[in-house]
């Protein structure tokens, strides 16, 4: 496959659109995880098909629909579950079937015959273009300069929220940009694996990187390597054996992380055992 990399452009252009599509899931989804934020960003990922649908209707690029409704599900949802209203599940459940519905709507609307959409439900790393990988590392950019800069506020705001608010920092502020931050995530990862199966290449590196380190640093850094493994390799077993990359990347990243569970559970149980043994010699 490296002689491939090297000859064709498309390979290329793969390859870095999975290491930046690692480096804001390390980034993100460690928070997304830690927060218990995976079902709030699996309805922001499929409101963004309304605008996919949207861009195909209106003559614009799909991907730019997309960054629209996710931005616009994101705010909305914060804003609901903030003001308490109604529970968040319900607002959550409602925005997933609105986006949905609305990209079916705009699709059938269009004249002549639909465009074929399962790039963006599905995923299609080898057909990303120059143009995509600008949007993505611009989006990675901005998500890697505001984490980076309020690094100590995420990790107070992830492990102490209330004493967050006592000290009088905003946390409204930090929740809606998160939000904003999840909405950016989905976009990148969205030409990767796509809007159904956004949520395993996001929870999925953070999960086995939460198994193995215990900060919030370390847990990001390992995530994203984590993340360039799983794309990685998936990348490769889809060009060798002809499969669809999103779905080799997500089957992989889930067995990666059912691996690591095992192995740290099996770990944890010897080690718990080892503890009862000495104690129960010591008692004698």
């Amino acid at each position: 496959m490296i002689a491939a990399i090297i000859q064709y452009q498309f390979l290329q252009n793969a390859i870095m659109a999975g290491i930046l599509a690692s480096i804001v899931c390390g980034i993100i989804g460690v928070v997304v995880v830690e927060k218990k934020l995976v079902m709030m960003t699996g309805g922001i990922a499929h409101t963004s098909y309304g605008g996919v649908g949207l861009g195909y209707l209106m003559g614009f690029e799909p991907i730019l629909g997309a960054f629209l409704f996710s931005t616009c599900a994101a705010l909305g949802i914060g804003y609901i579950k903030r003001k308490g209203g109604t529970r968040s599940d319900v607002v959550i459940g409602l925005f997933w079937s609105l986006g949905m519905a609305l990209g079916i709507l705009f699709v059938a609307l269009m004249p002549g015959y639909p465009p074929d959409m399962s790039s963006y439900l599905f995923g299609s790393i080898l057909s990303v273009i120059r143009s995509d990988l600008y949007l993505m590392l611009g989006l990675t950019l901005l998500v890697v300069f505001v984490v980076i800069m309020l690094f100590s506020y995420w990790k107070a705001y992830l492990f102490a929220e209330e004493f967050v608010a006592i000290m009088g920092i905003n946390t409204a502020f930090l929740e809606y940009l998160l939000l904003l931050l999840i909405a950016m995530t989905v976009v990148v990862l969205i030409r990767v694996v796509g809007i159904i199966l956004v949520l395993a290449l996001l929870t999925a590196p953070a999960a086995v990187a939460g198994i193995l380190a215990s900060s919030l640093k370390s847990r990001m850094i390992q995530a994203i390597i984590w993340g360039n493994v799983f794309c990685i390799t998936g990348l490769w077993v889809s060009y060798e054996v002809n499969i669809a990359s999103g779905a080799s990347i997500v089957i992989l990243s889930v067995i990666g992380y059912l691996l690591s569970y095992a192995v740290h559970s099996l770990y944890s149980a010897l080690k718990r055992k080892r503890i009862i043994a000495a104690l129960n010699r010591s008692d004698q």
